[in-house]
């Protein structure tokens, strides 16, 4: 069924050319939209007579200078009954072409809905195979098309402007597909074609960061998964850009895009149990509360493991000493037993951050 809205303004713009009174009432004779005004029936023609032509076989009737007609929709049941009052061969003309219409935006409209259903329902793994192609091809989805998943999470309780951008940047008509689906979090499926590279995914998702930022003035975080390249595969890449948002939150925090193949040890650690994690924490720090460890320690021998432990160039980069350098690396010994000076050490102590972020976060 069509909003009240929608109803209002067809009636107001086929009665502005026409001159034509138009009334639209539900098969049980309630009045839902007309020209005349709110609440406003023709004359001599009510609510009774309504629902007795909507039970009758007719599919037009005459009652004085009201015509009525019947809209069914593409199934043959009874959606509106159509009403127009004027001069009978100008109304019945015009009660067809308005019935037309409204049967059109109808079925739009239907179909819009159909399709929101059916991606959502897709996104959420809530369909069978054979489901999914039959309905696939009564919407005239195309099956094995590539396709991957972005996820917007707009940090904000009120996503409808990241939602309305993203629908001005992507077209529907060539097989992309955007909904919001809760407060914070809105999903774009796109289409893509056979040539679609590694980069140009990450081109999109910095693309659509840019671009909110610009005309929404949100800032928004994007994670995309690997690519569909059939409509089965969708749940999956939407399952991977949901992961890549999760995982991106606590161990990539400055970064604005995250794609599932990207995330590297991150993504192995954010499915650790948080038993597990908590074993392993109490093996590597002992007594020791990770979270008093001096913030610029932890910078420092990030940026050490990051130089693959070359003292040189992390204080050329952090503008320190290499004293400097050597007494935050001392200090951090002393607190935790490890020296990062040693591989083994330094990648015990990053991945029990990580972990230890992990475990925060929940």
């Amino acid at each position: 069924m069509l909003s009240s809205q929608i109803l209002k303004t067809r009636v107001e713009e086929l009665h502005s050319l026409t001159k034509v009174g138009l009334y639209v009432c539900d098969p049980d004779g309630r009045l839902l939209s007309s020209s005349a005004g709110d609440g406003i029936m023709p004359d001599n023609v009510g609510s009774d007579a309504v629902r007795s032509f909507a039970a009758s076989p007719a599919d037009s009737q005459t009652i004085g200078k009201v015509t009525l007609l019947k809209i069914l929709d593409s199934d043959g049941d009874l959606i509106y009954v159509l009403l127009t009052e004027g001069e009978s061969q100008t109304s019945y003309m015009v009660a067809r072409i308005a019935a037309g219409e409204l049967k059109l935006l109808n079925e739009t409209s239907r179909e819009k809905n159909d399709r929101n259903l059916f991606y959502q329902s897709l996104l959420l793994d809530n369909l069978l195979q054979v489901d999914i192609l039959n309905r696939a091809r009564k919407l005239r989805i195309e099956n094995q098309k590539p396709r991957v998943v972005y996820v917007v999470d707009t940090r904000t309780e009120d996503d409808s402007t990241v939602t309305e951008t993203l629908r001005g940047m992507f077209n529907v008509r060539t097989g992309d597909y955007v909904t919001a689906v809760d407060e914070t979090t809105v999903i774009l499926i796109r289409a893509l074609s056979e040539e679609t590279s590694d980069t140009d995914l990450s081109l999109t998702a910095q693309m659509i960061v840019d671009t909110i930022a610009s005309e929404a003035m949100v800032d928004v975080r994007v994670g995309y998964g690997t690519v569909a390249h059939e409509l089965r595969e969708v749940s999956k890449s939407y399952k991977e850009a949901m992961m890549a948002i999760d995982v991106g939150k606590i161990f990539y925090a400055s970064r604005k895009v995250n794609s599932y193949t990207s995330l590297g040890i991150g993504r192995l650690i954010y499915q650790i149990p948080q038993s597990q994690c908590e074993v392993f924490l109490n093996e590597v720090f002992r007594d020791l509360d990770p979270s008093t460890i001096d913030e610029e320690i932890v910078t420092t021998v990030y940026k050490f493991f990051e130089n693959s432990l070359n003292v040189s160039e992390t204080a050329r980069q952090l503008f320190i000493h290499r004293n400097t350098l050597g007494y935050r690396i001392e200090k951090l010994k002393s607190l935790t037993g490890l020296d990062v000076r040693n591989f083994d050490d330094a990648l015990t102590f990053v991945i029990a951050m990580m972990v230890y972020n992990r475990v925060e976060s929940h």
